[in-house]
């Protein structure tokens, strides 16, 4: 399987299936394909491999996609504005926030990966669950808005803002920090605490918090007038 990414940001990836070749995706992530490829819905892992993905925040289902009498193609695109992060698995693990896996080859596999501390549960903007994405291939990420990559040092720790943290290999430490001082909570607008990632391991960040960007737009919704007028 090859593929290719393309837009700005709204970015669309395309996988391009040789025969035999099988690709799976969250439902409702497919935008078009070639009219020889076979799409269908399956609850992959059985009955507990689907509950676990609903507590990540994905769908029950997954859908298949698999090319007939030649090679084919097909394309997905995330839900929101930003860019698709092509990974490739090589038997390592990767942890990835609860919503962001897009589509990926056969071999990878998805699984539930829960928070160490606490804390880091309660105030780390992912919640306790994440997604544990593990096995060989190709697998495809959405992250909202830029990318940002990093590979960081044994030891060496970078702070980012909570909500912003697309995933991490395994060997990185997470954990959550208080920002700073009084006044900096207070006034610093920068929220009451940061996540804390320790090398060693690659870590992939995004520049836009989709519950900022919702709240950022909510002035502008259209309210109900309950009035009766």
């Amino acid at each position: 399987m090859h593929h290719e990414i393309t837009g700005d940001n709204l970015q669309m990836v395309t996988l391009h299936l040789a025969p035999g070749e099988r690709a799976f995706a969250e439902a409702g992530a497919m935008v078009n394909m070639s009219g020889n490829v076979r799409m269908s819905t399956s609850v992959r892992g059985g009955l507990f491999g689907g509950l676990k993905r609903v507590m990540t925040g994905e769908s029950f289902f997954m859908t298949e996609f698999t090319p007939e009498d030649g090679s084919g193609f097909v394309s997905f695109a995330g839900n929101v504005p930003g860019k698709i992060f092509a990974l490739d698995l090589a038997g390592g693990e990767f942890i990835a926030q609860k919503d962001a896996f897009l589509c990926s080859e056969e071999g990878v596999g998805l699984d539930v990966a829960f928070t160490k501390r606490l804390r880091s549960g309660l105030f780390g903007g992912e919640g306790f669950i994440l997604q544990r994405l593990s096995g060989r291939g190709m697998v495809f990420l959405h992250c909202c808005g830029d990318i940002m990559e990093m590979v960081l040092a044994p030891g060496e720790v970078v702070k980012v803002e909570t909500g912003l943290v697309v995933g991490f290999e395994s060997t990185v430490d997470y954990s959550i920090a208080v920002a700073g001082g009084v006044k900096t909570v207070l006034f610093g607008g920068e929220g009451l605490f940061l996540t804390t990632l320790t090398g060693p391991g690659r870590v992939v960040l995004q520049s836009m918090d989709l519950a900022k960007l919702a709240a950022a737009l909510r002035p502008y919704f259209p309210t109900q007038n309950t009035s009766g007028r």
